[in-house]
């Protein structure tokens, strides 16, 4: 699996890397200053990972926001925004979890959900383990590629949705997930701009037969006007029976 130390297709914008006035401010103060509405309990939760990806950070490779200004606005904004796509109740993987961006800021913001993290290589997995651990989060870590993760059968639940950011062009998670679409509900990803192209990859590969390819949302960053898209994968219906073409 591809994992966030390499270059990928499409992964949504950072823009320009120099932060604003608020790179080292508390995060509460950076999160109100974007609008962004968290309880106290989830301020102290959000930044105790904060502190603890950081520390890992320093010996691993997991993540290249290290101020503040960008662990809010791209971090916990995108978060944010995945949140309010996903139904109360659901079950959750994150694919490709890396340093934990989406699934544990999800857990922390969305106790209700079943939130499970997929990370194929071990030395992160084993991060995810300890971070998950210190934060006292019912959270599980698979250390193995999604494809495994999916094909255990009675062995693993079936998942409502299945996300990630950052990860793999969009051929690439129909490659690993068609054949497995019955232990999936749906797969949602963070984009930047060239979803158009990925699309069009996985359609001239064959990939999406069967399957159908929403845009759910798009927004701007708060510092910077970088488009961020919101897609769904799921499997297409079936026509009505009453148009479907006559027999001859």
């Amino acid at each position: 699996m591809t994992t966030p130390e390499e270059p990928t297709a499409d992964t949504p914008a950072d823009g320009p890397l120099s932060d604003g006035p608020l790179a080292d401010a508390p995060l509460a103060e950076v999160a109100a200053s974007c609008g962004l509405e968290l309880t106290p309990a989830q301020v102290t939760r959000l930044d105790a990972y904060r502190k603890l990806l950081w520390s890992w950070n320093e010996k691993l490779n997991l993540t290249r926001h290290t101020t503040m200004e960008k662990f809010v606005t791209r971090d916990l904004f995108d978060t944010i925004q995945l949140s309010a796509l996903i139904p109360e109740g659901e079950t959750v993987l994150d694919v490709g979890s890396g340093g934990g961006v989406p699934g544990i800021p999800l857990a922390i913001l969305r106790p209700d959900l079943t939130v499970r993290l997929c990370e194929s290589v071990n030395k992160k997995a084993n991060v995810l383990f300890d971070i998950v651990e210190q934060l006292g989060l019912n959270v599980t870590v698979y250390a193995a590629r999604v494809e495994a993760v999916v094909e255990r059968g009675s062995q693993a639940p079936r998942f409502d949705t299945l996300i990630a950011r950052g990860v793999a062009p969009l051929w690439k998670f129909m490659f690993w997930l068609r054949p497995h679409h019955e232990r999936w509900g749906r797969l949602l990803l963070i984009k930047g701009p060239s979803w158009v192209d990925e699309r069009a990859e996985a359609r001239h590969r064959g990939l999406m037969k069967g399957f159908e390819l929403r845009r759910l949302a798009e927004y701007e960053g708060p510092r910077n006007a970088a488009i961020t898209t919101l897609l769904t994968v799921t499997r297409a219906e079936a026509p009505a029976a009453g148009k479907r073409g006559k027999k001859r």
